[in-house]
């Protein structure tokens, strides 16, 4: 058994098709069969089932590829600390929500590039349900994530600080005359919403049912920023995290409901395989957001509402998101993926551009 030909096995059972699997491993697809069927002779079994043009993993295939997924991981650990030593260095996947990297990475990344500048950070913008199956196969290294929490055997997940959500309209809406805002206050309005995936979009669309209410209609978005837009304009509530509005709220462009329904509050966390080896890179990243996002529930926890739970200065979080959309600092957007490249290698920017993943 060569290492070439797990790789291939492995890239087949994320795929289950030949085509698509050759153009992954850079080979052609008379080539990934012969590699399969090489395989399937040493261990004795049949590893996948070809259905026509469809390909399944057989009993001992979905068997195996759990332990090729541990020998890949073993070998990339092996060649990171064998190329590097044990200083951080090497190339970081992370996937996340937009909300999350632009409204509370920032200062980290600030702080990480001036600690740690031979790691190469890639940003992949996806909702939690996107990025449990790509920790699982190993395309991700790390997730960010805002959720109630993780059910997932082979995850490990790690609060890192709690999220408040809120629910936000223009100044002149007429639910601001009431002093308290419930369920059944909502059944008439509507409401400005991420995508269905997104886990605080679930939270408020449970505490609505436990209530036996719906929206009478519901826009759907796939950014955070259009949703903040619109309910300026008054198009209907929107219901995010308040991290992600507190500028407006504090400019009054936008204005938190009463709320006195079911409790709406999430948290961010970070998430792992739990086989995965931390390399010193994710170790220093680690380090860096437990200390950042820590200190945003310790000074949430002994503010008042309307104060700021991300525990750094707004003026700081401000400079710190504006260095984040410096091109020399970090890259470009390219089909929801943002490269923090090293400061001496050259960002590719080739591709569409497009905004991260919401959430």
């Amino acid at each position: 058994m060569e290492l070439r030909q797990i790789q291939i096995f492995r890239m087949l059972a994320q795929e289950l098709n030949f085509t698509r699997a050759a153009k992954r491993v850079h080979c052609v697809q008379s080539n990934v069969s012969v590699q399969i069927r090489s395989l399937e002779r040493e261990f004795g079994v049949q590893l996948f089932e070809r259905l026509g043009q469809r390909v399944r993993l057989t009993t001992h295939g979905q068997t195996l590829l759990p332990y090729v997924e541990r020998i890949l991981r073993l070998v990339q650990e092996a060649a990171c600390v064998t190329r590097n030593g044990d200083g951080p260095s090497g190339t970081l996947l992370i996937g996340m929500p937009e909300s999350v990297l632009t409204y509370r990475l920032p200062p980290v990344l600030q702080v990480f590039r001036e600690k740690c500048p031979n790691v190469e950070l890639v940003f992949r913008g996806a909702n939690s349900m996107e990025i449990m199956p790509c920790l699982e196969r190993g395309d991700l290294d790390l997730g960010l994530v805002i959720d109630d929490g993780i059910k997932s055997p082979g995850i490990h997940a790690e609060v890192l600080c709690h999220e408040p959500l809120v629910l936000v309209v223009r100044p002149e809406h007429p639910l601001l005359r009431l002093q308290e805002v419930r369920a059944e206050d909502l059944v008439s309005q509507t409401f400005l919403l991420t995508d269905q995936g997104c886990a605080y979009r679930s939270k408020l669309e449970g505490a609505l049912a436990r209530s036996h209410v719906r929206p009478r209609a519901v826009m759907e978005f796939t950014s955070v920023e259009a949703i903040k837009e619109c309910a300026a304009l008054g198009m209907g509530i929107a219901c995010l995290p308040k991290i992600v509005v507190d500028r407006e709220l504090s400019s009054k462009k936008l204005i938190a409901l009463p709320w006195a329904g079911f409790e709406l509050t999430m948290n961010t966390l970070v998430v792992w395989h739990k086989d995965k080896w931390l390399s010193p890179g994710m170790e220093a990243f680690l380090s860096l957001i437990r200390m950042h996002l820590g200190r945003a529930t310790a000074r949430g926890a002994g503010l008042a509402s309307e104060a700021t739970t991300t525990g750094i200065s707004k003026a700081a979080q401000r400079a710190a998101t504006k260095r984040l959309a410096d091109p020399d600092v970090c890259g470009r957007t390219i089909n929801g993926t943002l490269r923090l490249a090293r400061p001496h290698h050259k960002v590719c920017t080739s591709g569409n551009r497009s905004g991260a993943g919401q959430q």
